[in-house]
């Protein structure tokens, strides 16, 4: 035996030595990383000198790496000596270096072990380490399948560690396991944590670590929009380097392009520009701009193209290549016009899209050039001037050389049809850049605008040999942007003041020939009413059109008046848009054109109405709604007089000729018509709930600018935009979402909560039931909005409030309670409302009563009170009593809501004067008579029965007490009543009341008189404690 014990000490000594050898090595690398390639061979050199990896060495480079796994706090030494050790361990596991001995397997069984324990240290040094050893593990490693299964499922378990740490860890670990073909579910285990992660680092690891595939695709873009910047930028790099270009559809492109090109984040734009530079650009389109943009399909992404060039063009890397032009589409000179046109090559729409852009910014550049000549002397100024040469030059030589080519060129593209339309519009906006000061040049481009102006409307023909008009029916050319793109090269050959009006009006005179003679067919109506519109549209001033061919006066009894009555939709939504654009010009609505839009907004299709209703809304935010009353004769209010609500009226039983309607009392109407029809195509231009939502938000966003609207009628906008918002029928209408918290005032939410309540909650103050399906949506519906109102209230208030109020004492609080006068407007005039609301509600017995009281008790509990407001702490105190609900979970928030608030309070004892509550019911609008008890707890929940018998009652001695001892001999307390009553009774002392007593107590309550329960203390005693079985005896009768 003794030479075996001998055997056993020289090994342990030598496993001892060799810890110590490797402890010194680990070390020294913690110092720097520059040591580490060396201190590699230092330690393979003792590997081998130990006989191998897989016994001996092992065990002591375990306990040499020990205590890395006990530091509590991580620190760039130990980050080192971790790297260190997973380098070496990594390197050891190819065959060169002895990779089959099972030192590899055995230190990640040893990790693995380490990553199951408890202690937080020893799990996220484990993950580190297993992390960098699987990134840094070479292809022909040697590692055994079931040490591989055993390490993938617990990095899934540490997936869902609690330390986000840990979290990323795994992660890193997992991901080169991730784009097997057989991952076990790895990916889907990263997408189902990216959804619910809520660490911004641990999000960042998932999405550089998802494998490239249809199934992390939409994740991956998804990511571009998170919170995190971070998190965005590695979005893109992921996308940059993963996913080739030709792999995303068009649509997803041009998303990434617009979001990260306009991202807040300067480091995201940047990597937004590398992916597009880098890989999109130079990687897969060869350096060509052209071929990049054919890519993203400008025709319909045109912004997106724009904003591709101008970064492009910001960063450099783009110039003119030498010998590219636009001349190079003229392949001859023809002796006359239409050989010209022939031999013109068809530019495509993104060559279009780029010389556009391309010589916009050329001659940008020219003229910020040129101005630095102009302001610096000396060499730099000539630098300057020789650089706005160069740029002149190279301008001029990509231009045509001469303004009848620049005709011929757009010329040839328009008769190419509607496929050549977006080319021709290009070639269109090109003219800014070009110089009509020549009067020749001008002479030509005149004329070429006078075609363009009275070039027929473009339409098909059905199987009925009817007439369709293309495009929006109201536009020159059926296009906005058309219409833009002619008016903006007209103003630029038309720029002397007022030649512009002269040069369209005489058009105008021209096609409104046949509209007079009544010989016009709906297109020639709708041609002359899309120049008209484009006239009044891109002129300042009606006095611009006083001497012109055709006057305002004659412009709107002549044209647009008529045009407004024609049986023809299309051109009565035309007319009511050029009645819109004049009006806006007038000084002064026209009582005339006032009530053609009234009219048509009342008694016309959906279509016209949507149409007035914009016209209406534009005048009444431009001119004021008092202003278009009085246009036709309605007298201004009383000012003595706050009118509360709209004058409601029946649409589709009003008159033409009912002028005593306000026009906001018309148009608010429209909300309450049951017959509009809903259409989700386009972009919910023609959808009159719609319009009307967002124009009274427009209105209640500029409030001050109307002071003609009472402040009471604030609510019942914002009430009624509310409802809107969370309506069924509106929440697939995206231009519903414009009805934002932007639109929304801290003191209307405050207001308007009550109302918007009533209004939505199902079987409540005439609203209708349904079935348990349909009422169950209505009130998630109502809840929703409850807290949408909330969250507003509190986000306003503590973004400007919160910090001011937690930095003061509370003495400075209670110096400024009367100084603060705003609590209407915040979360403890909203509380109060919601109190009041509970108590006051009529149907309280019935189902939709108790839930609607429920609602309104969920949200009071949410609400904050700040010290400074001592008065409305005390009225809430008053009122937090009738706040009873069945809910225990809730009644346990309303009791800590009542210690908060008698917390707050500076004098807890003292009641809040009656008159003084009275004034508070006022401010808020409320109707008083509400009795405030500050002395009665929050009722407490129906007391269970116990399932034990009653324990026997304790016989205690008890003396009197004297002058200057209040307590008993047991050390008890005798508390005065109205401060046991103040104290909510914990469920366990309600369970410990034995039924018996509950029923004794409950008799002698009503057996008892009210002046003898008044004058009894004893009787106040018993009566609290059945407060709850005689609440819930009465609610279940």
């Amino acid at each position: 035996m003794a030479p075996a014990a001998a055997a056993a000490g020289a090994g342990d000594r030598e496993s001892a030595r060799l810890a110590r050898e490797v402890a010194r090595v680990l070390d020294d690398c913690r110092a720097s990383l520059a040591v580490h390639q060396r201190k590699l061979r230092e330690l393979a050199a003792i590997r081998a000198a130990s006989g191998g990896g897989g016994g001996r060495f092992l065990r002591a480079f375990c306990v040499a790496v020990t205590p890395l796994f006990d530091l509590a706090r991580r620190s760039a030494g130990s980050d080192r000596a971790a790297r260190f050790v997973a380098a070496f361990a990594s390197a050891s596991a190819s065959s060169a270096d002895g990779g089959g001995d099972g030192f590899l397997e055995g230190f990640i069984r040893f990790l693995i072990t380490a990553s199951e324990a408890a202690h937080r240290p020893a799990r996220l040094r484990a993950c580190q380490i297993i992390s960098e050893i699987i990134m840094r593990l070479p292809d022909d490693a040697e590692v055994s399948d079931d040490i591989w299964d055993h390490l993938i499922d617990g990095m899934k378990v540490r997936v869902q560690d609690k330390i986000p740490a840990i979290r990323s860890f795994a992660v890193r670990a997992l991901s080169r396991f991730a784009g097997d073909g057989e991952d076990g579910g790895i990916v889907d285990l990263f997408l189902e944590t990216l959804d619910n992660e809520q660490n911004a680092e641990v999000r960042k690891t998932i999405v550089l670590s998802l494998p490239p595939c249809n199934a992390t695709l939409e994740s991956v873009i998804e990511s571009t929009l998170d919170v995190s910047e971070s998190v965005r930028r590695a979005a893109y790099s992921v996308l940059s380097t993963k996913f080739p270009l030709q792999s995303l559809s068009i649509k997803q492109r041009t998303t990434l392009l617009h979001r990260g090109l306009s991202d807040r984040s300067a480091s995201v734009n940047n990597e937004c520009l590398k992916m597009l530079k880098d890989e999109w650009l130079i990687k897969y389109c060869g350096g060509d701009v052209i071929a990049l943009l054919r890519f993203l399909d400008v025709e319909t992404y045109e912004s997106v193209g724009e904003s591709v060039m101008a970064v492009l063009l910001k960063d450099g890397a783009l110039r003119v290549q030498d010998g590219h032009s636009i001349r190079q589409y003229f392949t001859a000179n023809g002796e006359n016009e239409a050989e010209q046109v022939s031999n013109i090559q068809l530019m495509d729409a993104e060559v279009a899209l780029y010389w556009k852009i391309m010589c916009k910014h050329l001659q940008a550049e020219a003229q910020v050039k040129g101005s630095e000549a102009a302001t610096t002397t000396g060499a730099e100024a000539a630098v300057y001037a020789s650089e706005a040469s160069d740029k002149n030059d190279l301008l001029d030589n990509v231009l045509p050389s001469t303004i009848t080519d620049y005709v011929a060129l757009v010329k040839a593209h328009l008769s190419a049809g509607l496929n050549y339309q977006f080319t021709s519009r290009q070639l269109l906006l090109l003219g800014e850049v070009l110089e009509f000061s020549d009067t020749m040049n001008r002479k030509i481009a005149s004329s070429f605008l006078h075609e363009l102006l009275v070039r027929p409307l473009e339409h098909e023909v059905d199987d009925d040999r009817n007439q369709i008009a293309i495009g929006d029916g109201v536009s020159l050319g059926g296009d906005k942007e058309w219409a833009k793109a002619v008016a903006e090269l007209a103003k630029k050959v038309h720029s002397s003041v007022g030649e512009f009006e002269m040069v369209v009006s005489a058009v105008v005179e021209e096609l409104a020939i046949p509209c007079r003679e009544r010989t016009a067919d709906f297109m020639q109506w709708m041609h002359c009413l899309a120049v008209t519109s484009l006239l009044l549209e891109n002129t300042s001033t009606l006095r611009n059109l006083q001497v012109t061919a055709i006057e305002p006066s004659q412009l709107l009894h002549s044209l647009l008046l008529p045009a407004a009555k024609q049986n023809h939709v299309d051109v009565q939504r035309a007319a009511l848009r050029c009645l819109c654009l004049l009006g806006l010009l007038e000084n002064r609505p026209n009582a005339e054109l006032v009530k053609q839009l009234r009219a048509s907004f009342i008694n016309g299709p959906d279509l016209v109405s949507a149409m007035a209703c914009k016209a209406l809304i534009d005048l009444v935010t431009w001119h004021g709604p008092q202003e278009i009353d009085q246009a036709i004769g309605i007298e201004s209010p009383d000012p003595s007089y706050e009118k509360s609500q709209f004058t409601q009226v029946d649409l589709s039983e009003m008159n033409d000729d009912d002028l005593n309607i306000g026009v906001l009392d018309i148009l608010f109407s429209g909300f309450h018509k049951d017959d509009w029809e809903f259409s989700l195509e386009g972009d919910n231009h023609d959808n009159v709930p719609t319009i009307l939502g967002e124009g009274f938000a427009k209105i209640l966003l500029l409030i001050e600018n109307f002071p003609s609207i009472p402040s009471d009628l604030h609510t019942v906008i914002l009430s009624q935009l509310i409802r809107l918002y969370f309506s069924e029928e509106t929440k697939e209408l995206e231009r519903s979402n414009l009805l934002t918290e932007t639109f929304f005032s801290q003191s209307s939410i405050s207001s308007a909560f009550v109302p918007v309540m009533r209004a939505m909650w199902p079987g409540l103050y005439g609203n209708t039931g349904g079935s348990s399906h349909v009422i169950s949506k209505r009130r998630k519906l109502a809840v929703q909005a409850s807290r949408f109102m909330v969250q507003m209230v509190q986000t306003q208030l503590f973004s400007t409030e919160s910090t001011d109020q937690a930095s003061k004492t509370p003495e400075s609080a209670l110096g400024s309670a009367d100084a603060s006068n705003n609590f209407d407007i915040s979360e403890e005039g909203l509380a109060i409302r919601i109190a009041v609301e509970v108590a006051s509600c009529p149907d309280k017995k019935i189902a939709a009563g108790k839930a609607y009281a429920l609602a309104l008790c969920k949200v009071a509990v949410l609400l904050r009170f700040r010290q400074s407001e001592q008065k409305a702490i005390k009225c809430m105190r008053g009122l937090v009593n009738s706040l009873a609900a069945s809910d225990k979970e809730l009644m346990k928030e309303l009791a800590q809501m009542a210690a908060r608030l008698r917390s707050l309070d500076a004098c807890p004892d003292e009641e809040l004067p009656q008159d003084e509550a009275e004034a508070i019911f006022k401010k808020l609008g409320l109707d008083g008579g509400f009795k405030l008890d500050t002395n009665q707890a929050v009722p407490l929940t129906p007391a269970v029965r116990s399932v034990r018998p009653p324990a026997p009652p304790r016989r205690r001695a008890r003396r009197a007490p004297s002058s200057s001892d209040e307590s008993d001999v047991d050390g008890e307390v005798n508390l005065p009543a109205a401060s046991v009553n103040r104290v909510p009774a914990t469920p366990s002392m309600s369970a410990a009341r034995s039924q018996r007593a509950s029923k004794t107590a409950a008799l002698s309550k009503l057996s008892a008189k009210p002046a003898a329960a008044a004058s009894s203390g004893e009787s106040d005693d018993q009566s609290d404690l059945t407060s709850d079985e005689d609440s819930s005896g009465e609610e279940s009768s």
